[in-house]
């Protein structure tokens, strides 16, 4: 029990911390921990996760039921979720029943990660380490989220995306230029749309062979 207590509290200065160093709305330690509803629905669903692996029906459910009334987060207490995930803002998110984050993740605000119907057994995402996921970003069924990946703000993503990816759209799209700043943070505001750039592409060809007709 103590060590359970022990690593507890390690995780929650590493959620701490992380929160600190990487949000600069963040004036000091008092305010990450008083009002950063991510932190506090980590907390809490750190806590009926540990009963939800002792078999100790109902409070988990529960647990998380008031969780998302306090702070509009839903973490299902079965979800599996690594060390130092940053929720940012945190409202509307959902991670459902069988989800699996891994370490160094960040969430923002609208984020799904649900599944696609009502069957059994494994049926929402697997989320690598080091993955940003944007703002309003639906990532939907048994699909794997590589290491180091990007998901665009307000993408669907329904199929696999492999590692040091950064995808955009509805369905998303495998951009295979990643833009990110010098810090390793999603420059949402400068994702490339892929339509966008099939459509340049098209033209680009178009007017080649114009200028290909125009000396015959």
């Amino acid at each position: 029990m103590i060590d359970v207590l022990k690593r507890g509290i390690e995780k929650l200065k590493e959620d701490i911390k992380v929160i600190y160093e990487n949000d600069p709305a963040a004036n000091n330690l008092l305010e990450v921990v008083l009002c950063y509803p991510g932190l506090h629905a980590l907390i809490m669903y750190r806590l009926a996760h540990r009963l939800y692996k002792w078999n100790i029906p109902f409070f988990p459910r529960f647990i998380s039921h008031l969780t998302r009334i306090i702070t509009g987060i839903e973490i299902h207490p079965a979800a599996k979720i690594g060390r130092r995930l940053f929720i940012d803002h945190g409202e509307g998110i959902v991670i459902g029943e069988t989800t699996i984050i891994g370490d160094d993740v960040l969430l923002y605000q609208q984020v799904t990660l649900g599944g696609t119907g009502k069957e059994k057994g494994k049926r929402h995402p697997t989320i690598g380490n080091n993955v940003i996921v944007g703002a309003g970003a639906k990532v939907l069924g048994n699909i794997t989220i590589g290491d180091n990946c990007r998901v665009g703000a307000g993408s669907v993503v329904i199929q696999n995306v492999p590692e040091h990816s950064t995808v955009v759209g509805v369905p998303a799209r495998i951009v295979h230029r990643t833009i990110i700043d010098e810090h390793g943070n999603l420059m949402h505001n400068r994702i490339p749309d892929p339509v966008t750039c099939d459509i340049n592409r098209l033209c680009a060809e178009v007017r080649l062979l114009k200028e290909e007709i125009s000396k015959k």
